[in-house]
């Protein structure tokens, strides 16, 4: 397993929580937790960011890597319209982070910060071209080709979320937003029942099963990967979805493609943070 030499930070913005996480060789040595919302100012945003960091930061940490739910330049660390902290339309926050704590800033999509955590900590390891997708709040996705990390224009590549189905886009129907819409529960509390064999709950992630399907299918298409790892929170319901994904997976026209595919789920507790940590590398 590779590891990181130095001590550094990993920190990952998500779509409620910002988490930071101090990362020494190929192991989270502590993290920290701070809530974040929708309605924060660019200033409010930005202090939590900050304070995610100020728990964790010592004289030891050689440099800092943070993951962003938005288009970014990692060049110059600008990150643009994010879309769970609609403050944040262009941020320089490699230079404001860079300014305050006086170490190398590192930035990049959280999707593609994944994938690289998986790719350097986890199942992604042992194949050239393969995609993460991390299922959450939204559906995202990084992409690893020939093992280095494919960023496309301001590290926007792999946004298949936003591809349009059905009455909205993917995301809608392959993130948590279809729990909430469609079942009036958050998939979190669905999973609970699920585990109590509720039948509506069963039946909820039986139809999320065939939609991440439907996505799935977009990417083979796209990129025909020699993997696919799933992970996110709703990833560890996959024991409820995975009959009706696959499934849903039968109409995918190059079968032998699909054979030498592996779809595998994360085991990574924290893969946004290692892979945060790992932009430092």
């Amino acid at each position: 397993m590779k590891g990181i030499g130095a001590e550094v930070l990993g920190v990952d913005i998500g779509g409620t929580k910002i988490k930071s996480g101090r990362v020494m060789g190929n192991r989270i040595v502590d993290t920290h937790l701070i809530e974040v919302n929708r309605d924060d100012s660019e200033e409010i945003a930005l202090n939590k960011v900050f304070g995610a960091i100020d728990e964790l930061m010592t004289d030891s940490i050689r440099a800092i890597g943070i993951g962003v739910p938005a288009v970014v330049d990692p060049d110059s660390g600008m990150v643009y319209d994010v879309q769970n902290i609609p403050s944040w339309t262009k941020v320089p926050l490699r230079r404001k982070v860079q300014d305050r704590y006086n170490v190398p800033v590192h930035i990049n999509n959280d999707a593609n910060c994944f994938a690289l955590g998986e790719k350097h900590f986890g199942k992604a390891m042992g194949y050239s071209n393969c995609v993460a997708l991390s299922l959450g709040t939204g559906l995202g996705m990084g992409i690893l080709v020939d093992g280095k990390l494919y960023n496309g224009v301001l590290c926007g590549a792999g946004e298949v979320g936003m591809i349009p189905y059905k009455d909205g886009i993917m995301e809608h129907y392959a993130g948590s937003f279809f729990f909430d819409e469609k079942y009036g529960e958050s998939a979190k509390a669905l999973f609970r029942k699920a585990m109590d064999k509720d039948k509506m709950a069963l039946q909820a992630y039986k139809e999320y099963g065939v939609h991440l399907g439907e996505a799935i299918k977009a990417i083979l298409y796209m990129y025909a990967p020699q993997a696919i790892v799933l992970g996110g929170s709703i990833s560890k319901a996959y024991t409820f979805f995975k009959e009706s994904m696959y499934e849903t997976l039968i109409s995918f026209t190059y079968q032998k493609q699909l054979e030498q595919t592996k779809i595998e789920t994360s085991d990574l507790m924290d893969a946004p943070i290692l892979g945060a940590a790992a932009l430092c590398l």
